[in-house]
């Protein structure tokens, strides 16, 4: 038992306390931007937590350096000068939103504790470029890290579980991780590639139930060249199309991921795989919901499916809502902030919508 224990403690990582520098992801306020407000809510509001939102923060380039767009040494500089937003705000926990910008961090800070000429050379050229200066971050903590940590402290808060409120039997739920989150420098990652917990453990400690299936560690598909390139685009469907023909037989009531990209295919080629093939992979021709941890811990506080903007889901999520018995408004689904009725969006084909 002590030395099992003492192999689990080798998959474990230090997340911090509190005060945190908050670094946004770019493709994640385009594809779901209420995961991230609910994030900074949910640190604020519900955990009384500090946690900074620069204005002037931008890009960590993890796309375009993973396309080989950028130069690695550009990239380097680039987020030294998001490190040096963090030392001017007199903070050292590190918080990257995207797991893209996790990986990169991560690699990048490998790399000067290892090359510490690499080092050098990026405060010569963003002192040159930019006249600042930076201090490496202490700990880099990717958000779902942080619900993982509070995920008990948040359980006593929440208003529902992951329960089934008409049949009382835990919601299965098929959980995903970011490969830039959990394969690339696996020692940073809850649990490492053999044992991540990051997820599972939120969705345990709340009451549902994990389902492991074969290929519950498959690519999702995004693989930006695989996507990036028009060409390449069968393969990221393929990838995709995989995974849930290996879950279906298990019947989730939802995907659970930490990973925009992650979160982004698997619920859009759903929609592509519906319209080419007449084909889901539910019971009921809606296809699987796919949510992002932020909006799950949201919805099971209590806040409105709306405000975290559930509605730009291509699979809709009202099957989800009704099995957690939580109340919706479906008039208040395409309104504005400003009151104002913004339009239904054109229906698709095969793909059943809750609002028809």
């Amino acid at each position: 038992m002590t030395e099992k224990k003492h192999f689990w403690n080798e998959y474990q990582k230090e997340i911090a306390d509190d005060n945190y520098f908050y670094e946004r992801s770019c493709i994640r306020q385009s594809f779901f931007p209420g995961s991230e407000t609910a994030f900074l809510n949910i640190l604020r509001d519900e955990l009384g937590l500090t946690i900074i939102d620069d204005p002037n923060q931008h890009t960590c380039t993890g796309i375009g350096y993973h396309s080989d767009v950028v130069p690695f040494e550009t990239t380097m500089t680039v987020c030294a000068r998001l490190f040096s937003l963090m030392t001017d705000a007199e903070l050292k926990n590190y918080v990257p939103s995207c797991v893209t910008s996790f990986g990169v961090f991560t690699e990048v800070v490998e790399t000067w504790e290892h090359f510490p000429e690499e080092l050098e050379k990026t405060r010569k050229f963003l002192r040159e470029a930019t006249g600042r200066e930076f201090k490496i971050p202490e700990n880099i903590a990717h958000p779902s890290d942080i619900i993982y940590k509070y995920r008990k402290e948040l359980k006593q808060k929440m208003k529902y579980q992951l329960v089934n409120c008409h049949t009382g039997k835990p919601l299965n739920a098929v959980e995903h991780i970011g490969c830039h989150y959990g394969k690339i420098f696996s020692k940073h990652a809850v649990g490492g590639a053999e044992f991540p917990q990051v997820l599972a453990g939120m969705i345990e400690e709340w009451g549902g139930k994990v389902i492991d299936y074969p290929e519950r560690r498959h690519c999702c598909g995004f693989g930006f060249r695989q996507y990036l390139v028009m060409s390449n685009r069968g393969y990221s469907v393929a990838n995709t199309k995989k995974k849930f023909e290996s879950m279906e037989p298990y019947k989730p009531d939802f995907v659970l991921t930490n990973c925009p990209g992650c979160t982004m295919f698997m619920d859009r080629w759903q929609y592509t795989i519906a319209e080419m093939e007449g084909k889901t992979y539910d019971d009921n021709q809606m296809g699987i919901p796919v949510l992002t941890y932020e909006e799950l811990t949201g919805l099971l506080l209590g806040y409105n499916p709306w405000d975290l903007g559930l509605q730009v889901h291509q699979v809709q999520v009202e099957p989800l809502l009704d099995k957690l018995g939580i109340k919706y408004d479906l008039k208040d689904k395409f309104t504005g902030k400003s009151g104002t009725y913004l339009g239904e969006p054109e229906k698709p084909e095969y793909l059943k919508v809750s609002y028809e």
